[in-house]
């Protein structure tokens, strides 16, 4: 087969497809699209390392702070599914706005709350605008970039993942800097997502502007013609995709809550076990970047979903066997494999022809990804209360990485879901 049978088709213009844009807007939207993905962990990340002081001045229970752990994958998953509803409502431009908006005022807000019930109510309200922005943010990359999904992809992950790191490893120093008050270090972090909910106004001012000039029977590019409903639920490909995102979340929130414990069980101090969980998290952050656009010049994603199968095979392996003679491998190696991440994403947006299929299909995958990865981590930590040890917890996340693997195999065949469906439905 030669290299032109392999290279991926131009992208089909289709009702779906927006309006060509202005190369001015299209930097507006790169900008707003990699601001916005800075800004869509920190709600998390940042409280990881003050909870404790969070939950003595709040005087919240070990109960309530089991609920707020446990409480951003509940909100991706419940309020994920809502988004492409509003998408179509109001446009998915819109949709991301009112996201920021909701990440801004529950980030600022819940600074100020003055009871542990109060914290949780706006903490909700911060992750719901995640959740919404999670699902669009492939539909806005397909949507406005059909020719450049990988690159847009890639940037988009990249700066999610450095967001992530920059919220964990500044958290405890900006809130010492602002002197030394939890409130003050966590509604920081609303003024980065000011930052992008003011590009994204922007980006709708200048929508309406330019729709305004166009004639009336010029298709917009925020609300396109109705099109053909999808039973996403009939589609082979939408479950593997959506069992591939649970499992790779469910590894990486398991590696984000325990690998310090892990190294620190081995002896390593506490100080260098945050190292190398920044580590882990940092070697995705390239890679997030370089994985979509590589992922994208091949028809068949199968290769790269088990070579990222096969790093986690063997830091797992290098943990439960010897954690302090490679940590930093070790290490290196995790992050390695939490790389799925952008993959799928990038998935995601390859696996649908059209924008309202991206919408439901992300909507579907990481709506039902979120919660299948909700019991991973809790179980990890029975079953380390229970062993007093890793082997067992480590032999469990081996056994879902290889199941991964398996499934993300069959998430990567090159087919799109309205093909499949097309398949399955009865002849006229």
């Amino acid at each position: 087969m030669s290299a032109a049978e392999t290279r991926p088709a131009p992208p089909v213009r289709t009702p779906d497809s927006p309006a060509p844009v202005p190369r001015h807007t299209r930097v507006l939207l790169v900008v707003a699209i990699a601001v916005t993905a800075f800004n869509l962990r920190p709600t998390v990340a940042a409280l990881g390392p003050m909870l404790d002081q969070v939950r003595v001045s709040l005087h919240m229970s070990a109960a309530v702070a089991g609920v707020l752990t446990a409480l951003p994958s509940l909100c991706f998953a419940v309020f994920g599914l809502l988004a492409p509803a509003l998408a179509r409502r109001i446009g998915p431009s819109a949709t991301v706005c009112a996201g920021m908006a909701a990440v801004t005022l529950g980030l600022a807000a819940r600074a100020l709350a003055p009871g542990s019930a109060v914290f949780l109510l706006l903490s909700a309200v911060a992750l719901a605008g995640i959740a919404v922005t999670n699902v669009l943010m492939p539909v806005l990359v397909k949507r406005y970039f059909p020719d450049r999904v990988g690159a847009v992809t890639g940037l988009y992950s990249m700066t999610l993942a450095l967001g992530t790191s920059a919220a964990a490893a500044f958290a405890v120093p900006l809130a010492g800097a602002l002197g030394g008050s939890w409130r003050m270090g966590l509604g920081a972090w609303s003024l980065t997502a000011a930052a992008a909910l003011l590009l994204w106004l922007a980006q709708l001012a200048r929508t309406a502007r330019s729709r305004t000039r166009r004639s009336a029977a010029a298709p917009s590019a925020e609300q396109s013609p109705q099109s053909p409903r999808i039973r996403i639920t009939r589609s082979r490909t939408a479950w593997a995709l959506a069992v591939f995102f649970g499992l790779q979340a469910t590894a990486a929130y398991a590696t984000m809550g325990w690998l310090p414990q892990i190294f620190q069980d081995a002896g390593i101090s506490a100080t260098e076990s945050g190292v190398l969980l920044a580590v882990t998290m940092l070697v995705s952050a390239p890679l997030s970047f370089a994985i979509p656009a590589l992922a994208v010049r091949r028809p068949d994603q199968g290769l790269i979903v088990v070579v990222l199968g096969v790093c986690g095979l063997v830091a797992y392996t290098g943990l439960a066997a010897a954690p302090a003679a490679a940590p930093w491998l070790w290490a290196v190696l995790a992050g390695f494999s939490n790389s799925a991440f952008p993959l799928t994403l990038t998935m995601i947006g390859l696996r649908s022809r059209t924008g309202e299929g991206v919408a439901r299909l992300s909507a579907f995958a990481q709506g039902l990804g979120y919660l299948i990865s909700v019991p991973g981590p809790v179980l990890i930590g029975v079953l380390y209360q229970r062993e007093h040890g890793w082997h067992g917890p480590l032999a469990f996340l081996a056994v879902l990485l290889v199941a991964q693997i398996f499934v993300g195999r069959r998430a990567a065949r090159p087919c799109r879901i309205e093909d499949e469906l097309d398949a399955l439905a009865p002849p006229a």
